[in-house]
C-alpha cells in the first residue's frame, strides 16, 4: 500500500507540472489498465520487483486520475465572448462573505441565468456553476452604489460582469489561477449597479437549505458572535481563525510576526487542535458510556465503550473540520482519525505509517491540486519525519515510574519532537520559502501549550456559550493571545529571528534531505552527525547574479502597473513598485519581495519611483519596510510618505548618469525646472531612465505622454535609441506617438498591463502602431513576468511560456 500511495502522489505531482492535459480517452485508458494490473502486482512473490512496480502502477493511477479530475473541472468555463458583458443571474451565497473597505467578496453558486446583454437572436450564456464575486461600494470615481448585506445560504438576483480566471504570473509568486481551479471557481467578476427595476440586485430568499449552506451559515453565526463579544479588539481575528479557520481578519503585520517566529501554523484550526478536541470528546463519551451500567441502559452490552468513544471523536473531528473550511492540515488529521476509528471498529491493528498513507491517498484523491500547496508537504512531512525519527525508540522501564519521572519523560519527548520537526523540515522549508525561523523552537515552546490547551478551548467554549459567559471566555482567550503576541513581537524584533538564503536547486534540496534523514536516523545508525554535511550546500548557497558584462532586467507581472528589477554583476536597481491592491496588499509585498527573497536578494542599491500614481508607487513603502535600499530617486514632492521613508532621496533630473559594472544608467527626464511648476501632472514628470549594456539598451519612460515624448525627441533624439522599450503609459492613447517610436527604433516593446483593465490599455490603435513598425510586442497579461538577459546577445523569456501549465488561459 505504501509504495502505491507514494507512486500515486508522485503521479499527481507530475501531472500538475504539465503544459497541456493528455486526451481524456488516453487518461481513461491509463486509469483502467493500471487499475486492472494493480491487484496482480500485489500478489507477486518477489518484493524486489513488487515494490517498484506497485509504485509505478500508483504513479500511472495518480497521473490519470488527476488528469481526469482536471478535465472535468476545466470543462466548466466562461465563454470568451461573454467576458465583460452584463449578465443577470440567480443563485446562492456559497461562502463566508468577506467585508473589506471597498465592499464585500463572496462565492456565488449559479442556479440560472435570467437575462444578459445579448444581441438579437443570441442565446443566453451557459455559465460555470460557481463564481468568485466582489460587490464594490465605489463602482467608478463618480458613481457610488449600495452594497447588499449578503449572508451564506441566501438566494440573490444579481447583475454581474464576469471574466475568465486570470492572475499575475511571476517566479516564486502565488498562482491565483490554480487556486481558483482547486476551489471550483471558474470565473470571477463584480456586481453591477441596478440597471432597471425588473433586474435590480435583490435578495430573493433568506435561506436555501443545503449542507454547504448550513455549514457556512453556522460559521457566519459563530464569527458574528465573536465579533460582537470582542468589538474593536486587536486580536479578534486570531480568535476567529482558531474557531472557524477564517484567517482573513488577521492583519498582515501580525502575520509577519507569526511567520518570523514560526508559529503561523498555530493561527488556524491545526491538526493538533483537532486531535485534542476529538480526543477530549472521545474520552468523555467513553467514560459516560462505561458508567451507563449505573443506569438501566447498560450501553456497553450493546456497543463497547471504546468503539462508542472512537465514533464520537471522529464525528466531532468532522464537525470541527467543516468549521475550518476543510483545509489540507485539517483534512489530513480527519482522515487519519477516520482510519484509526475504522481499525478500532474492525478489530484490525493498523500501523501509524499505514494511517499516514491512507490519509495521504484520501487527500490527493479528493483534491489533486493539494500537492501544489506548501501546507500539504509541511503537514504530511512533519508527521512522516516524526515517525521516521521515532522508529526503534522504546521506553524501557523495569518498574512503574513516579509522577516526576513521567513529567520528565513527557518534557523530553516534547523537546525531542520539536527538535525532530525543526531539523527535519529544514530542506522543505528552504525549498518552499527560502528562510528558516531561528527563533521558532523557542517561540513554539511558549505558543503551542498556550494556544492548544488554553486559548483554543476558551475560544471554542466561549463562541457557543450564552452571555455573560461568552464575554468572559473570549475575553480571557484574547488577553492570552495579546500577551503571547507581545512576547512574539520581542522575539521577532531580533535581527537573528530569521535566516534567509536563496531557494535551493533540486540537487541541493535532495542533498539536504539525505543529510537530514541521516542526521535523524534511528539509534544504531553509524556516525549520524555526518548528516550535517548534506545540509551544507543549502546553508552556503549564494544568490545567482549576472556575469561580468551582463545585465538582467525582469519586468514583473503586477497587473495594471509597472515594476522592473535591473541587475548587474554587483548592483541591483528597482524601477517602480507596482500598484497597491488594497490597504495591506500591493505589488511590493505580493510580487516583488517574494521574488527577491527567493533569489536571496537582501539589498537594493537604488530604487526609482517614477511618479506618484498608484500603479507605479503602490508597493514602495512595503519595499522600504522590508529590505535595505541605498537611495531612492523619484519625482515625488518632498512631503510624500515615500520620500519621508527613504533613507536617502534624490529627485530625478535629466542629465543624471552613473555606471555600474560596465552598464550605463542615464536619466533623460524630467528637467530641473519642472519641479518649480504647478502645471505639470505626475505623469508628465515621470522619471525616464535609459539602461545600456554593450550594444543593447532598454528605455524606461514611465507614464510620459505625447508632449514629453516630443520634447525628448527634440532634445535627445540620438539618446533615445534603444533595443527594448517599455511602452509609455502602458500603451495609452496619449502616448507612443509615431515620431517618438521612430526615434527610439525599438526591436521589442513591453506592455505592462492588467488583464482586461478598465483603462483598456494598450489601446488597439496604439498596439497596432507598434506592429506596423515591425516591433515585436510582448504583453505581461499574456506572457506573465518577462526576463531580459543582456550581454553580447539579448535573450528574452516569458514566464507563462517557460513555466507553462495546463490551467493557464483556461
Amino acid at each position: 500500500m505504501r509504495s502505491t500511495v507514494a507512486g500515486f502522489v508522485g503521479g499527481i505531482a507530475l501531472l500538475q507540472h504539465q503544459a497541456a492535459l493528455p486526451a481524456l480517452w488516453l487518461l481513461m485508458l491509463a486509469l483502467a489498465i493500471s487499475g486492472l494490473v494493480w491487484p496482480w502486482l500485489r500478489r507477486m512473490e518477489s518484493a524486489r520487483l513488487r515494490v517498484p512496480l506497485l509504485a509505478l502502477a500508483g504513479a500511472v493511477l495518480g497521473f490519470a486520475w488527476a488528469g481526469i479530475v482536471a478535465q472535468h473541472f476545466l470543462s466548466a468555463e466562461l465563454p470568451k465572448d461573454w467576458e465583460g458583458r452584463d449578465v443577470t443571474i440567480v443563485g446562492t451565497i456559497d461562502s463566508l462573505p468577506y467585508v473589506f473597505e471597498q465592499g464585500v467578496r463572496f462565492n456565488f453558486a449559479v442556479e440560472r441565468v435570467v437575462d444578459a446583454d445579448r444581441q438579437a437572436g443570441e442565446a443566453l450564456p451557459v455559465l460555470p456553476g460557481r463564481l468568485a464575486l466582489s460587490w464594490y461600494s465605489a463602482f467608478r470615481q463618480d458613481e457610488l452604489q449600495a452594497v447588499g448585506k449578503v449572508g451564506p445560504g441566501e438566494r440573490w438576483q444579481l447583475t454581474v460582469r464576469l471574466r475568465r480566471p486570470h492572475g499575475n504570473a511571476n517566479p516564486h509568486g502565488f498562482d491565483y489561477e490554480v487556486w481558483l481551479l482547486e476551489q471550483g471557481l471558474r470565473a470571477t467578476g463584480y456586481v453591477r449597479p441596478d440597471q432597471h427595476a425588473a433586474l435590480k440586485n435583490q435578495r430573493l430568499d433568506d435561506f436555501v437549505p443545503g449542507i454547504r449552506n448550513v455549514v457556512e451559515r453556522s460559521r457566519s453565526w459563530l464569527r458574528e458572535r465573536i465579533r460582537d463579544a470582542l468589538p474593536d479588539k486587536e486580536y479578534a481575528g486570531v480568535i476567529i481563525a482558531l474557531v472557524i479557520g477564517d484567517q482573513r481578519a488577521v492583519s498582515q503585520s501580525d502575520w509577519k510576526i507569526f511567520n518570523r517566529t514560526g508559529v503561523g501554523h498555530l493561527v488556524s484550526i491545526s491538526g493538533l487542535h483537532i486531535t485534542m478536541v476529538s480526543g477530549l470528546f472521545a474520552a468523555l463519551v467513553t467514560a459516560l458510556w462505561r458508567r451507563s451500567f449505573f443506569t438501566r441502559a447498560q450501553l456497553p452490552l450493546i456497543l463497547p465503550a471504546q468503539k462508542a468513544g472512537a465514533l464520537a471523536g471522529v464525528i466531532v473531528a468532522l464537525l470541527y473540520v467543516l468549521l475550518a473550511g476543510f483545509g489540507v492540515p485539517a483534512q489530513r488529521t480527519l482522515y487519519m482519525l477516520a482510519v484509526v476509528v475504522a481499525a478500532v471498529w474492525s478489530g484490525r491493528i493498523t500501523s501509524v505509517s499505514h494511517v499516514l498513507c491512507a490519509a495521504l491517498a484520501v487527500v490527493t484523491v479528493l483534491d489533486p491540486w493539494a500537492v501544489l500547496s506548501p501546507g500539504f508537504w509541511l503537514s504530511f512531512g512533519a508527521v512522516a519525519i516524526i515517525l521516521y525519527a521515532s522508529a526503534g525508540r522504546t521506553a524501557e522501564t523495569k518498574e512503574a515510574p513516579s509522577s516526576a519521572q513521567k513529567s520528565m519523560r513527557l518534557l523530553k519527548s516534547a523537546a525531542r519532537t520539536q527538535y525532530v520537526v525543526t531539523i527535519g523540515l529544514v530542506p522543505l522549508t528552504m525549498l518552499l520559502f527560502g528562510q528558516i525561523s531561528i527563533i521558532g523552537p523557542l517561540a513554539n515552546v511558549i505558543a503551542i501549550p498556550l494556544i492548544s490547551f488554553l486559548v483554543t478551548p476558551l475560544s471554542l467554549a466561549g463562541s457557543v456559550l450564552p452571555d455573560p459567559l461568552i464575554g468572559w471566555c473570549l475575553g480571557a482567550a484574547h488577553a492570552l493571545v495579546a500577551w503571547l503576541a507581545s512576547i512574539l513581537q520581542l522575539l521577532s524584533d531580533s535581527p537573528a529571528a530569521v535566516w534567509r538564503a536563496p531557494v535551493p536547486s533540486w540537487w541541493m534540496f535532495l542533498a539536504a534531505l539525505a543529510g537530514t534523514l541521516w542526521l535523524l536516523a534511528p539509534p544504531g545508525w553509524p556516525v549520524r552527525w555526518l548528516g550535517v554535511a548534506g545540509l551544507l550546500p543549502v546553508f552556503i548557497n549564494a544568490p545567482v547574479r549576472p556575469g561580468a558584462g551582463e545585465m538582467w532586467v525582469t519586468a514583473f507581472d503586477v497587473g495594471q502597473g509597472t515594476a522592473l528589477l535591473v541587475e548587474t554583476e554587483n548592483r541591483r536597481l528597482l524601477y517602480d513598485t507596482g500598484p497597491a491592491y488594497s490597504v495591506e496588499s500591493d505589488g511590493g509585498n505580493r510580487v516583488i519581495l517574494p521574488y527577491l527573497r527567493a533569489r536571496g536578494i537582501d539589498k537594493l542599491d537604488a530604487m526609482i519611483v517614477s511618479h506618484s500614481d498608484n500603479d507605479h508607487s503602490g508597493g514602495a513603502l512595503s519595499i522600504l519596510e522590508e529590505i535595505e535600499v541605498g537611495v531612492v530617486y523619484s519625482s515625488l514632492p518632498l512631503i510624500h510618505p515615500i520620500v519621508q521613508a527613504a533613507p536617502r532621496h534624490q529627485h530625478c533630473l535629466a542629465g543624471q548618469s552613473w555606471r555600474w559594472d560596465g552598464a550605463s544608467f542615464d536619466m533623460l527626464h524630467p528637467a530641473a525646472d519642472s519641479y518649480a511648476s504647478t502645471k505639470w501632472k505626475p505623469n508628465a514628470r515621470s522619471c525616464t531612465l535609459k539602461l545600456t549594456m554593450g550594444e543593447h539598451a532598454v528605455l524606461l519612460p514611465g507614464d510620459i505622454e505625447a508632449q514629453q515624448e516630443a520634447a525628448l525627441v527634440e532634445r535627445d533624439r540620438e539618446q533615445l535609441r534603444a533595443t527594448v522599450l517599455v511602452a509609455p503609459h502602458h500603451g495609452s492613447g496619449t502616448s507612443s506617438t509615431p515620431p517618438f517610436l521612430r526615434a527610439v527604433q525599438p526591436e521589442i516593446a513591453l506592455f505592462q498591463v492588467g488583464y482586461r483593465n478598465r483603462y483598456r490599455h494598450p489601446k488597439a490603435e496604439v498596439f497596432d502602431r507598434y506592429g506596423e513598425l515591425g516591433i515585436r510586442r510582448i504583453r505581461s497579461d499574456d506572457a506573465g513576468a518577462i526576463s531580459l538577459r543582456i550581454g553580447q546577445t539579448l535573450k528574452i523569456s516569458e514566464y507563462r511560456n517557460g513555466h507553462a501549465r495546463y490551467w493557464y488561459g483556461r
